[in-house]
């Protein structure tokens, strides 16, 4: 682990240009960097991991085993995204598992630095306004989704969720990742998430790279249903 350089940190942690200067080294010396492979766990459901945190590099899914056994995948991450802030604000457990799906590297804010800029930045309180909006319209689209939509719906939903332009404000329409990373996010089996991606281009909302997918029409995905 390593404190990160400055100009680095601007890049990683979009949000930070919201901070006074003084806001800003704070939160900058209360981060570090961890690295962690794939097929790895950051964490476990119950697990307390005193510390936000934000994906730099990589890709992570959150999710956790229901009580009949399922597999259930609340949110892919990807670089960008930050996330585990209700945790570190109540004090709690973790309540999801945090599963690496490929080699990926992380940004650990300690809780105390955390907490200094809940009580003391204004911008950081509007960055966190927006995150927790956006979050709650997520998962509340994610209940719907798992009851009533098939597996393009849901795999086009999921794709929009990754260029959420609150949550992923540097505004690429590209993004480097598997047919099995997408089967992995979405509940999926590969040959699945592959049938449904083409499907997804078909219809002019995505296309298919040879390392990724290129999103056409972000509002396209979102209202997808069959």
């Amino acid at each position: 682990m390593r404190v990160i350089a400055a100009e680095q940190f601007r890049q990683m942690a979009f949000w930070s240009n919201e901070l006074t200067e003084p806001e800003f080294e704070r939160a900058r010396r209360g981060t570090v960097e961890r690295n962690y492979a794939k097929g790895s766990y950051v964490c476990h459901r119950g697990d307390r991991v005193d510390a936000w945190i934000g994906v730099v590099e990589g890709l992570i899914k959150l999710g956790t085993i229901s009580e009949t056994g399922k597999d259930v995948t609340l949110a892919g991450l990807r670089a960008g995204g930050w996330f585990g802030e209700g945790s570190v604000l109540k004090d709690e457990p973790r309540q999801y598992d945090l599963a690496v799906l490929r080699d990926t590297r992380l940004a650990l804010m300690n809780r105390a630095t955390f907490l200094w800029l809940f009580e003391n930045s204004v911008g950081f309180n509007r960055f966190l306004v927006r995150q927790f909006n956006e979050r709650l319209g997520q998962f509340i689209a994610l209940v719907e989704y798992d009851r009533t939509l098939n597996a393009t719906a849901r795999l086009a939903r999921s794709i929009a969720w990754l260029f959420n332009p609150v949550l992923y404000p540097q505004g690429t329409t590209y993004l480097q990742i598997s047919q099995e990373e997408m089967g992995l996010l979405t509940g999926i089996s590969r040959p699945a998430a592959n049938e449904a991606l083409k499907a997804l281009e078909a219809k002019g909302l995505i296309k298919l790279e040879r390392m990724g997918i290129a999103v056409k029409d972000l509002s396209g995905l979102l209202r997808q249903r069959d």
